[in-house]
């Protein structure tokens, strides 16, 4: 990242391309609850280092985020409606009730969580800032999160209707409701959505090959809802879209209105979810 920094400086472009890299929400060693938050200790000289270019040069620290890997791997104890942003009972950061009660709390915090998502992302902010990177010195943006609508029999919650609702439910959450995480509510928050088709020809478990909002012929996996005003409700039916009754259609845009996409992947908004 530096040698390639270095040669947007000799082009006077390093203040028009940002240089970063993405990572792995496996960087963490713990990630719950989110005050909880660290890197593995035997990651912290490269995660430093690289924060450290971050903070020099601007560009944002990115993670991958997949709230369903969680579910899929305990469906009985995460309950669906926290990793879906359905309404629930969300938790406080705390340490002093078991995974999921009703409420935790955590006086030095007292911050609430009503999804996973955020509740993840929150813990790579009290990791940076747990090595030195304070008051969101470093900006943290998503470069993948989705959930895929086909899996196999032992890969719980892989269905379309899932799908449409992580993605649209996230998509309603950030564009209609403008607000960063609990722990950085006014922070810009670009969250890129994996993926935009199947991968069909992947050798892999067959939720791995279907995160798509396409099919590779082009077919929509399932309805995504999107209209002139953003994502339509994620109760509509999952295959198809709702017969006209004087509402405007819905786009095949990929890209929330209020936002622009570019070859970079740059938004105009400072709250984006792009498709990549």
């Amino acid at each position: 990242m530096q040698s390639v920094y270095s040669a947007l400086c000799s082009l006077n472009l390093q203040d028009k391309v940002s240089i970063t890299t993405a990572h792995s929400l496996a960087v963490l060693q713990t990630s719950y609850l989110p005050f909880a938050g660290r890197f593995h200790p035997d990651l912290t000289p490269c995660l430093t280092a690289i924060l450290n270019f971050h903070l020099k040069t601007g560009s944002p620290f990115l993670i991958n985020v997949y709230p369903y890997f969680a579910y899929k791997a305990n469906p009985k104890q995460v309950p669906l409606e926290f990793v879906l942003f359905q309404p629930n009972s969300g938790i406080l950061n705390s340490f002093r009730i078991p995974l999921f009660a009703l409420y935790l709390d955590d006086p030095a915090t007292n911050l609430h969580y009503d999804n996973m998502l955020f509740a993840q992302i929150d813990a790579v902010h009290f990791a940076v800032e747990f090595l030195g990177f304070k008051d969101d010195a470093v900006c943290v943006q998503i470069s993948e999160t989705g959930w895929p609508s086909k899996g196999d029999a032992d890969e719980a919650g892989a269905t379309p209707e899932n799908a449409k609702k992580y993605n649209g439910n996230l998509i309603n959450k950030l564009v209609c409701g403008k607000k960063g995480t609990p722990m950085r509510p006014n922070a810009d928050l670009n969250i890129y959505v994996f993926a935009l088709f199947n991968e069909n020809m992947k050798s892999s478990p067959t939720s791995e090959r279907n995160y798509g909002l396409f099919k590779p012929d082009d077919s929509s996996a399932y309805y995504t809802g999107f209209n002139s005003t953003g994502l339509l409700s994620t109760s509509s039916n999952t295959s198809s879209p709702p017969s006209s009754t004087g509402s405007s259609s819905s786009s095949s845009s990929s890209v929330p209105p209020g936002s622009s996409s570019s070859s970079s992947g740059s938004t105009t908004s400072s709250t984006a979810v792009v498709v990549s």
